[in-house]
């Protein structure tokens, strides 16, 4: 694969994923001016994972049917169109419009840039690649939220308008200059009288089951650390803005180096079974070593040393995701993506109750989950098999 389309694909998703992270500061200031609470706070949150969750699937099914390269361009467009209504809104309930579009298109992006990948990667880069693909959305996360706060002084519409105009330059660098990596007309027979659920349910008893499930595990850990994390710094260390941001924006940073330059030497030295195991273990002992922190300093190194192996878990499973698959990649991927939507949202949604009960919880619950999935991990056989198909493609509905 050359490495303009990585690069496309690079930037594509760095626009996208700091149009997400650009919200994260300035929501709170719209929903006040709207007259809305935490409720609509908490809904404005759940809804973009809860779209992504739904759609995801669809679009990377779509792409194996339509091709690529306009799906990828159905995202980024919708993104634009999404961050203008941010731009414009005046209204609570165009707040949740914006909201709820962005999560149903720029969802097309992620799988369908994964199954690009895995159109154009010979099997032995493929790892590496996706964690290409994880470090650009590790590094818009990262700008997103300091550029947000930064150009928010300016108005708090400001921010969306950028962003809205890169998603423009990325449309336009899709348009013109990415090559489609995968042939029209590849779609499975659709199977009109399964639902949804069903869908994922069945993708579970598939030979891909135990990888689909660990991608839920590796979301719904993770997010015990991060939809927790300002909350629990404030009340046990009483730390500033700042110091919550400053943290935030280290791990960030951490988790796209590692995942644009480590993943890909490390799995092809080790493999991604091997790599698995490794940072499952290694990221449950990372949240007891949080627990144990007792100043600023203490939790920048072990929240440093906790996303240091995590950051390698995504982009592992999904290679293995993509080699064991059959050619509708697409169909695949998306799948995946909705396993990893739907930890996002069960995350901070278990991280929150249990929060309230004891501020530990979140972060011993993430330990257990880790190693559950580390046992679990014993399942997937360390050789190359051959690629293996899932049931028939249902319609996801």
């Amino acid at each position: 694969m050359h490495n303009r389309p990585v690069l496309i694909l690079f930037f594509t998703l760095v626009v996208v994923m700091l149009g997400f992270g650009i919200v994260i500061p300035i929501l709170p200031f719209y929903v006040t001016q709207f007259g809305g609470g935490g409720s609509a706070m908490g809904g404005l949150m759940a809804i973009y994972g809860v779209m992504q969750f739904i759609f995801a699937p669809i679009w990377g099914s779509i792409s194996d049917r339509y091709g690529r390269k306009p799906i990828l361009m159905v995202g980024v467009l919708g993104n634009a169109i999404a961050q203008l209504l941010y731009g414009f809104s005046t209204r609570l309930w165009m707040l949740f419009a914006a909201r709820a579009l962005a999560g149903i298109l720029s969802s097309a992006t992620l799988p369908t840039a994964m199954a690009y990948i895995g159109d154009s990667t010979e099997k032995s880069e493929r790892s590496g690649k996706m964690g290409m693909i994880g470090a650009a959305m590790g590094l818009g996360m990262v700008v997103g939220p300091g550029l947000g706060g930064w150009m928010a002084h300016l108005s708090l519409s400001a921010p969306f308008f950028l962003a809205a105009g890169l998603s423009v330059v990325a449309l336009l660098m899709i348009l013109f200059l990415l090559p489609e990596s995968h042939a029209a007309g590849g779609a499975r027979t659709a199977n009109p009288k399964q639902s949804r659920l069903r869908t994922l349910v069945t993708a579970l008893r598939s030979p891909l089951g135990v990888l689909f499930l660990m991608s839920f595990l590796i979301s719904f850990g993770l997010t015990n650390f991060e939809g927790i994390f300002g909350l629990y710094a404030k009340l046990r260390y009483d730390f500033t803005p700042a110091q919550v941001g400053t943290v935030l924006t280290f791990i960030g940073l951490i988790s796209a180096i590692v995942q644009g330059g480590l993943t890909g030497p490390a799995t092809r030295r080790y493999g991604e079974v091997a790599i698995v195991r490794a940072a499952m273990l290694s990221s449950a002992v990372g949240f007891v070593l949080m627990l144990l922190a007792q100043n600023f300093i203490q939790v920048f190194i072990t929240s440093g040393l906790f996303v240091l192996s995590n950051a390698m878990l995504n982009p592992s499973v999904a290679a293995l995701v993509s080699k064991r698959t059959t050619d509708e990649q697409g169909f695949t991927m998306g799948l995946n993506n909705s396993f990893l939507s739907l930890g996002r949202i069960a995350g901070p949604l278990w991280a929150g109750l249990v929060f309230d009960v004891r501020m530990f919880l979140p972060y011993l619950s993430g330990a257990v989950i880790m190693v559950i999935g580390f046992l679990i991990s014993f399942s997937i056989v360390a050789e190359n098999p051959q690629p293996e198909a899932l049931p028939a493609n249902p319609k996801l509905s």
